[in-house]
This record gives C-alpha cells, sequence and structure tokens, in this order.
C-alpha cells in the first residue's frame, strides 16, 4: 500500500490547527481539498482518524499514534527538499507577514523597513496587529511568518530567539505640577494613569503591583499604546511603557521619561516563528535579517 505524500501533509497540518479550514489556509488549498484527502486517508488507514467537536477537530487514538511518526518523516522529507531551495531576497518578490504591537510598528519598523530596501527591494512585508491570546495559532497556521514582542506561547512547535531585554519606565509631561526629576511611590499611586488592554501582552506591571497589593488610579484605558503620547504630553497623566519607547518619545522635550519607584523584572523581547519546513530557506533569511536589524537597537 503507498499513501501519498500530499495526504501525510494534510493529515499533520489538521492535527495541528485542529481545523480543517486553517489546515486548508495553512497548505494554501481549498477547504473541499482538505476534505477529500481526509476522507481518502480515512478509507487507507480504516480510521476515523478525527472528530469534529465544537473545540475542533479532535483526533482518535490512532491519529494520534500516527502524528508523532508521521511529523519525523515529514519534517526529514521536507528538509531534505529544502536544501535543494535558494532563495535570493534581491529577486524575490514574496511578501512576508510580521506580527507586531502598535509599539514594535513604531519603534521596530523604520530600521526593519529601511534593511529591507537595502537588501531586497522587491520584498514585501505586511504587518499584523498583535495579539497574545491568537498568535500561537497564527504562527502554527501560517497566517502570519513571524512575531515580535513579548507573549507565552504554549501548545505549539513555535520557537523563538531573544533580540534584547527590556525594562519599564514611567512617561510623564515635563511641566507636571507635581512630579519634578524623581518619581516615589506615593506620586504613582496617587496619580492618575493611562493604561493599555492586556491582549497587547503589557501586563507585568500589573501584576506586580497587584503582588504588592496597590492599585493605580486608571483614568484611561485604551487598546494602543501609540495613540496615547500626545495625551501624555497635554495631561497629567502618567503612561508606564517599555524604556527604550519611553526615552524615544522624551527626546522631543515635551515629556520625561523617570525610572519606575518599585522593583520590577525586566522582560525579553523575543522574535517567534514556526518551523515551516517548505519555505525554509525565506523563513531562514527572514528570521536572520530580523535578528540582525533589532540586536542592534
Amino acid at each position: 500500500m503507498t499513501t501519498d505524500l500530499n495526504l501525510i501533509r494534510t493529515f499533520v497540518a489538521i492535527y495541528e490547527t485542529r481545523s480543517v479550514s486553517a489546515a486548508a489556509k495553512r497548505l494554501s488549498v481549498t477547504q473541499p481539498s482538505v476534505s477529500y484527502a481526509l476522507n481518502r486517508l480515512r478509507d487507507v488507514l480504516r480510521d476515523p482518524l478525527f472528530t469534529r467537536t465544537r473545540d475542533g477537530m479532535v483526533p482518535t487514538f490512532n491519529a494520534t499514534q500516527l502524528f508523532h511518526s508521521f511529523r519525523r518523516a515529514l519534517d526529514s522529507i521536507e528538509s531534505a527538499i529544502s536544501a535543494t531551495r535558494h532563495f535570493d531576497p534581491k529577486q524575490s518578490t514574496r511578501t512576508f507577514r510580521l506580527a507586531l504591537s502598535d509599539l514594535g510598528e513604531l519603534y521596530f519598523l523604520p530600521p526593519l523597513v529601511q534593511e529591507f530596501k537595502r537588501i531586497a527591494p522587491h520584498v514585501g512585508l505586511e504587518i499584523v496587529q498583535m495579539d497574545s491570546e491568537r498568535i500561537g495559532d497564527w504562527l502554527q497556521t501560517g497566517s502570519v511568518d513571524a512575531a515580535v514582542g513579548n507573549v507565552t506561547i504554549t501548545g505549539t512547535r513555535a520557537r523563538k530567539k531573544t533580540m534584547f531585554s527590556e525594562s519599564y519606565s514611567c512617561l510623564l509631561r515635563s511641566a507636571h505640577p507635581t512630579i519634578a526629576d524623581t518619581l516615589s511611590l506615593e506620586q504613582y499611586v496617587a496619580a492618575s494613569h493611562v493604561v493599555v488592554a492586556p491582549f497587547t501582552g503589557h501586563h507585568l506591571v500589573e501584576d506586580v503591583m497587584n503582588e504588592m497589593g496597590l492599585e493605580r488610579k486608571v483614568a484611561l484605558r485604551v487598546t494602543h499604546f501609540t495613540s496615547l503620547v500626545a495625551v501624555v504630553a497635554s495631561t497629567d497623566l502618567l503612561l508606564t511603557l517599555p524604556t527604550r519607547i519611553a526615552r524615544a518619545f522624551a527626546r522631543e522635550g515635551s515629556m520625561r521619561a523617570l525610572p519606575l519607584p518599585f522593583p520590577i523584572p525586566s522582560f525579553e523581547v523575543n522574535l517567534y516563528w514556526y518551523p515551516q519546513t517548505e519555505d525554509s530557506a525565506a523563513q531562514q533569511w527572514l528570521c536572520d535579517t530580523i535578528t540582525k536589524v533589532l540586536g542592534t537597537l
């Protein structure tokens, strides 16, 4: 008995995404094509393989046993194939999809775009707004090629590489009436703050304050950091954000960046990707380029 390699690819894609439609998107085929391939596999293997439930396509016991063997074999075959391929950034017209937060767009995009234009003038870059709760699925299904930020990704084969370590600072207007060149804990707690939604991944400050039994007075809650700069520059609100970004905003003169008045752990800004062995040369180039550019910031 022989089995089409594409059937194995389809099986692995369904298993990892738990969805026929997501598998179709990853494989760049139609949903009926995936359903047809799944039915063929069911006939060949004489097992239903997956059961459709409200939580997605749940694998049978036999499917789970088969997956590990199929995954290893597929990785080996596709790695051998990809080794013969070559990605030429100067000639490629491919568009990569990169997930960034709004702060990432502000701070990372200028040097990234400059480097892309220099070494890959025809390559496109599409930015997807980071969602820390969905990024694991996006990487696994191939909805994005890579992501940069500070998120926790579980339950996938996603890989990560640290770009740099970062801390938090407090941004406030230069003419703030009650806070001068230093910021005390009492002033920080007494002040009114603007905060962003936790799905952006920036919830470490809130977690530390909760452990200390402290609570900030939140006067404004929004979904994006960058919309807040004008607000902070023209009000007495405090904004806590990554130090590199705070210092960048402070350089123009209307605002100041001050250290937080309590200890808080640093955090890592990472590059995340999912090993797509079918296109490993292009993906390797993307990851190497991002690492080279962001590692110097």
